[in-house]
């Protein structure tokens, strides 16, 4: 039986990568697909210590247990870092490249979403979704640029953005949460044309309505009992995505396999925003 054949651009081997917001979720997600085509040198950034290492060391016993990893062959690192906290995320990209001398992908998936009217959003909780969703994610971004220009190594930034950049959710209210996001599908673009000459790449990613297990367990509440059916029924796909049809995607930005790609939002929200 021949080897499987695929194309070679899209292997991660050799790329240290780092992911924000990656001790659960879609980050978490991205971690393994990352894995999966070929990357060893993996940080996942979570706001708590203990979640970021409980996650890094539970993804290589994933992988070594189910996939027949050589044991020692992927290692993972978690570090506690409050993406918002400029400090903090400059003190964690130098431990980073202390470590492995290099960055070559960085994934913004650290975020927050709350649904209130416009009216009764409280003050301090719309200053603390900006401050994770655009903030930490220009830090994250800014620093990752800063050693990758400084090391002469192109590099792929991927800003987690979200459909809700482009359109205005319905039924739940999140106006905050909306502005939020299309300030990061800006902020790519922006980034992109600014560091293009540095052979760094800058794009967005923004996917539609994930069934990950926080948007299953906000769905199982009664008072959501018709948030999915809303959801579904104004999808062109007539369904939720599962977070494993964003691997791809993921891969596609992060690999040299869209080494010509930069400035690029790509959406995967089962043609929500075509209407």
């Amino acid at each position: 039986m021949s080897a499987p054949r695929f194309l070679s651009s899209f292997s991660m081997e050799g790329k240290v990568c780092v992911i924000t917001g990656a001790a659960r979720g879609l980050g978490n997600v991205f971690c393994h697909a990352l894995v999966e085509s070929g990357c060893n040198q993996i940080v996942i950034i979570d706001l708590f210590p203990a979640d970021a290492e409980a996650a890094a060391k539970e993804l290589v016993r994933h992988f070594e247990e189910n996939a027949g990893v050589k044991p020692g062959s992927v290692e993972a690192i978690g570090y506690g870092v409050d993406v918002s906290n400029e400090d903090a995320v400059k003190a964690a990209f130098v431990q980073i490249v202390q470590k492995w001398g290099k960055v070559d992908v960085v994934i913004t998936a650290a975020g927050i979403v709350e649904n209130f009217s416009a009216l009764t959003y409280p003050t301090e909780r719309i200053k603390k979704l900006f401050d994770i969703n655009v903030h930490g994610t220009y830090f994250c971004a800014r620093e990752a640029a800063k050693h990758m220009i400084e090391r002469g190594n192109k590099g792929s930034i991927i800003l987690i953005s979200s459909m809700s950049a482009k359109v205005v959710n319905q039924p739940q209210l999140q106006t905050p949460y909306n502005a939020s996001k299309a300030a990061v599908t800006h902020m790519a673009s922006s980034l992109a044309v600014e560091w293009a000459k540095s052979g760094i790449r800058v794009n967005s990613l923004s996917p539609g309505y994930m069934l990950t297990q926080l948007t299953k367990t906000i769905l199982d509440k009664p008072e959501n009992a018709g948030l999915r059916p809303v959801w579904e029924s104004m999808t062109p796909m007539g369904k939720m995505g599962d977070p494993s049809e964003l691997k791809g995607a993921i891969v596609y930005l992060a690999s040299d396999a869209s080494s010509f790609t930069t400035g690029t939002d790509l959406r995967v929200d089962g043609g929500y925003t075509c209407i």
